[in-house]
């Protein structure tokens, strides 16, 4: 059967998209709210897309929307969100009790009907505990609930709670814009040329910041272009070593032996080569720039 209005719904304001048939209600439109069943129960969601066509999806089977958001719904979400910070109180105050305050409550989220409890938490990587008598535990305490407690990671941990980021915007990357966490690695920092202290690339999670996969590409592309570093080039004042490479300008930082580092494009270099080999050049219009720019880099002469 064809689905006529497939819909894309969010449970958080900045979370990852989920894909419902709403077919039974062509009428809903994006910010509408609406419920949803979920592996943890009935849910309340916000529409982000209608109408999506399902040959850009990976999947061709759908849930049902349940039904378009009532008036009570939304005050049956209210009153749970009340709820829900009284139990997050009470299972916090269960971890101080049982020396295990290192473990952090991240969020606890009734499902709609309040049948249902889904707990996330963290803890710091040094402390060893029983999830599964900790569960039991709370459990014990939470007795009208089914709980389901699941322990995430620092970056999904970061995102839930929000705050500054290490580079000083007010609302971190993960709570104000990622739907989902990329893999990062310290190649894209090197690739990037940017400093390895782990201050300059690490994020508020503790790992390595997402920020580093956002021009990532674009520097492997450009790189593929210039010459590595420590390779003799061609310039129009001599030969000599590469010491850094820029890729987004498309150009690169070569020491001269006497004159020291300066910078030239890869114009500059491709022209003097083809000097180099004999080869006839057109000659430099009068008003283009002089060649390298002198750079004063101690650290470049160093590696050279």
């Amino acid at each position: 059967m064809t689905q006529n209005n497939i819909i894309g719904v969010q449970f958080e304001e900045v979370g990852k998209i989920y894909y419902f048939d709403a077919s039974r209600y062509p009428d809903l439109k994006v910010g509408d709210p609406v419920v949803v069943r979920t592996s943890r129960g009935l849910q309340l969601a916000t529409i982000s897309q209608v109408r999506i066509d399902v040959d850009d999806l990976d999947f061709n089977s759908f849930k049902s929307v349940e039904r378009p958001a009532s008036p009570r719904d939304l005050l049956q979400r209210k009153a749970l969100s009340i709820q829900e910070e009284e139990t997050k109180e009470q299972i916090r105050n269960y971890f101080n009790e049982n020396n295990l305050s290192a473990v952090k409550v991240v969020s606890a989220e009734y499902s709609l009907d309040g049948n249902r409890l889904f707990v996330l938490i963290n803890s710091e990587s040094s402390i060893n505990y029983n999830i599964k008598r900790v569960h039991q535990d709370i459990q014990k305490m939470l007795k009208d609930v089914q709980l389901e407690l699941r322990q995430i990671g620092p970056r999904d941990a970061a995102k839930l709670i929000g705050g500054m980021g290490a580079c000083g915007m007010e609302t971190r990357c993960c709570s104000k814009f990622l739907t989902e966490f990329s893999s990062i690695s310290i190649r894209m920092a090197k690739t990037q040329d940017i400093s390895l202290t782990p201050s300059e690339i690490t994020g508020m999670c503790g790992r390595l910041r997402c920020c580093l996969m956002y021009e990532y590409d674009q520097y492997v592309e450009a790189i593929k272009t210039l010459p590595k570093r420590k390779r003799k080039v061609q310039t129009p004042m001599g030969e000599g070593r590469v010491v850094q490479i820029l890729p987004l300008r498309q150009s690169v930082i070569v020491d001269i032996p006497e004159i020291g580092p300066r910078q030239f494009t890869m114009e500059d270099l491709d022209r003097a080569e083809k000097i180099a080999r004999g080869e006839t050049v057109e000659p430099l219009p009068d008003e283009k720039p002089k060649h390298g720019g002198h750079i004063s880099r101690p650290d470049d002469q160093d590696e050279a």
